[in-house]
């Protein structure tokens, strides 16, 4: 198997170590096979990829699409490197509000898998860099949500003390506060 399939702490979210096959031209690796994938309960189905590129110490989240447009996500690096980060905010969940984390970068070449039901974001560390994402459902401007990056229930432990924010990253609601319909079970 060309990938090494790593449940976080919270196991809905998993860390993914493609196999990489290099020499002194480069190298060469899968970022994603459907056989591979299902057979750990990863999606098999994504519908769209965004390409986003950040100067070191932005900061993009806390994110998340509402239902019946949730999101999974699988989160990948080019270039540069970063701090992702995962929320549990499914009401009811024994991990309601708690948080994981996993540096990705164009050196490492690992994958994180963000399902529906947690919110998601990241902070550059080194870069810049160039984020890829594919969901497994299409952006929906009415089901775009948010919470607060430094919400103190959740309490992450961001590596930079100062980020660059957008507006609206800036201006979201705490969870307690947040349209989120996500049930636990």
């Amino acid at each position: 198997m060309p990938f090494t399939f790593e449940r976080l702490s919270i196991p809905d979210v998993v860390l993914i170590k493609p196999r990489v096959f290099g020499d002194a031209r480069g190298f060469n690796l899968e970022t994603y096979k459907h056989s591979d994938f299902a057979a750990q309960g990863v999606p098999e189905r994504f519908v769209q990829v965004n390409h986003s590129h950040s100067a070191a110490g932005v900061l993009r989240g806390l994110h998340y699409q509402k239902l019946p447009r949730a999101q999974g996500k699988l989160v990948g690096v080019i270039c540069g490197s970063i701090f992702d980060v995962a929320v549990d905010i499914r009401v009811g969940s024994p991990t309601y509000g708690v948080w994981v984390a996993a540096m990705l970068s164009g050196d490492n070449h690992h994958l994180l898998y963000i399902p529906p039901g947690f919110a998601h974001g990241f902070c550059v560390v080194d870069g810049p860099a160039d984020v890829i994402y594919q969901m497994t459902e299409e952006y929906s401007p009415e089901h775009d949500r948010g919470v607060r990056w430094n919400d103190p229930y959740i309490g992450v432990d961001w590596p930079i003390e100062i980020p660059e924010l957008s507006v609206k990253d800036a201006k979201q609601p705490l969870l307690e506060e947040a349209d989120n319909n996500f049930v636990y079970g």
